[in-house]
């Protein structure tokens, strides 16, 4: 199944409508009666490289904050940056934040013990005598199981906010939409959540093979794209073709229809168990428990796998049972399609949506020459010149320009008690996290979200984000005067004329604040 959507544009990236956006000024603002802050010269400038320090933050992080610009003065952008690239995946939260994340269900409960506990409550529910106790029963098991998904989106957004990791967090959403899975599928929003934290956090900066065979392994990612329905002489080839065309050789990548088909007989038998932990293996042939394995929820019953020869690639797999699949997703992971179609995902991620040739030529040669080392990618990435003349010229999407807009608003304030104006803002703008029904992932190119519906809904969420998040069970928090700001001063002298004109018409903070935070400099990062 060819996914065209993913082929990203080869136009340069849309600005957004000037006319449109100075329209804005309609919305509230004045150019009579305007106080004297708001027309006069903002703080004075930061130096050039403090601009580009602005730039790099805004790119690289979830967005940028007076800590953070202050981190990289005191270190240096190169200290900063190695830094970054070599981030634990426990980097320690603020206190306040590490506490909403440790109450949560999710948290306190591992998967394997939740979604066994959930399963069963289902069961429950629907064996009750009556219509109306059913009914009310599976509405309440339907209300947790959303709440165990809302908590996954808390989580990102808490770290996507706090933590001091701040790449990591940022290829997590990366990977999280590489290796796609819809929450809304059956039972998956009891593991969402830990699909994100033991699948794919750990191995965001590490190396592809590793990342690969963890999302491989993963009860989400096995139910999502059915391989627990793959078995042998009932095969289903979902899994296997996504596998080659989404994850890793890509759309042209030099498989062939008899290759999904061998890769879907080397993946019969793995699948997942929602049997007690305790409980005995399967029934079958005594020649085969010995290949049995059972970790956590993650099953791969020899009984349901298909035991003849195979060839994948033009190459036989030689190995045999579940050590099947480690051969061939070591031959994926080490294929140059591999290196060429993550490496070019990776540059429009970061870079835009017609990353040079040159520059993808030297990713992929980096991602063959390291072994799929994700974060030399990105450190070839980084120091190349067609990464810096990028720079404030790539175009947020929805999830990028909440964050970062959230970030600016709030990052240096106390830490929020209440993160789910962010997630309904996601929602509205068409990108809600574990939200893409299709194993494509949302689109990364620049033309998908510029369009006048999104542009007139992100005018609402700059409105709500100038204005300071607030929500219910949680006081507003008022929001800073932008044009003070670190940043504003870093990124001063980029202004274009008109948006100083703009601007220059706010009568109060939070006017200047929506003005500025729907304004072509802040929708590009």
């Amino acid at each position: 199944m060819r996914h065209d959507r993913l082929a990203p544009s080869l136009s340069t990236p849309p600005q957004i409508n000037r006319r449109q956006w100075l329209a804005l000024t309609a919305l509230g603002a004045s150019a009579s009666a305007v106080p004297a802050w708001a027309v006069a010269p903002l703080a004075p400038p930061d130096s050039p490289d403090h601009a580009l320090h602005a730039r790099w933050m805004d790119r690289i992080t979830w967005g940028s904050t007076a800590q953070g610009a202050q981190t990289i003065a005191a270190e240096g952008m190169q200290a900063w940056l190695t830094g970054q690239l070599r981030a634990p995946a426990d980097a320690p939260l603020p206190v306040e934040a590490q506490a909403q994340i440790d109450a949560m269900a999710i948290t306190r409960t591992p998967l394997e013990t939740l979604a066994l506990q959930m399963q069963q409550r289902q069961r429950d529910a629907r064996a009750l005598a009556t219509e109306d106790e059913r009914k009310e029963a599976l509405q309440a098991w339907q209300k947790d199981m959303r709440n165990l998904q809302r908590e996954a989106g808390q989580r990102f957004v808490l770290r996507a906010l706090y933590s001091p990791a701040q790449l990591r967090e940022k290829m997590t959403w990366f990977w999280m939409n590489h290796f796609n899975i819809f929450a809304g599928k059956a039972n998956l929003r009891a593991t969402v959540g830990d699909y994100e934290e033991r699948a794919v956090r750990p191995h965001a900066l590490g190396r592809f093979r590793d990342l690969l065979g963890t999302t491989t392994r993963h009860p989400a990612m096995l139910y999502y794209l059915d391989n627990v329905q793959n078995a042998a002489g009932r095969i289903n080839e979902n899994y296997a073709r996504e596998l080659m065309e989404l994850h890793t050789l890509g759309v042209g990548g030099g498989y062939s229809q008899q290759d999904v088909q061998e890769l879907a007989r080397v993946l019969t038998g793995v699948g997942v168990s929602m049997r007690p932990l305790d409980d005995d293996p399967p029934r079958m042939k005594p020649a085969l428990r010995a290949h049995y394995v059972r970790q956590g929820l993650f099953e791969f019953n020899p009984a349901r796998h298909d035991w003849d020869a195979k060839t994948l690639l033009g190459q036989p797999i030689r190995a045999q049972g579940l050590a099947e699949l480690d051969e061939a997703l070591d031959r994926l992971a080490r294929h140059g399609a591999t290196a060429r179609f993550v490496t070019r995902k990776i540059a429009v991620y970061l870079v835009g949506d017609a990353p040079p040739p040159a520059l993808l030529e030297r990713l992929a040669r980096t991602f063959e020459r390291t072994d799929g080392d994700i974060a030399a990618v990105l450190a070839a990435l980084f120091q190349s010149a067609e990464f810096q003349a990028s720079l404030g010229q790539r175009f947020r999407d929805p999830v990028q320009y909440v964050m970062a807009g959230a970030r600016l608003v709030h990052g240096d304030q106390p830490v929020l008690a209440n993160t789910e104006p962010l997630l309904n803002w996601m929602q509205r703008l068409a990108e809600p996290l574990y939200g893409r029904a299709t194993p494509d992932g949302y689109p990364l190119d620049a033309a998908t979200w510029s369009g006048s519906g999104q542009m007139s809904t992100r005018f609402e969420a700059a409105r709500a984000l100038g204005a300071g998040i607030g929500g219910q069970g949680a006081q507003r928090m008022p929001p800073p005067a932008l044009s003070q700001t670190p940043y504003l001063r870093q990124i001063d002298a980029t202004l274009a004329p008109a948006t100083r004109a703009a601007l220059a018409q706010a009568a109060t903070p939070r006017e200047w604040n929506l003005l500025f935070l729907s304004s072509p400099e802040f929708m590009h990062g």
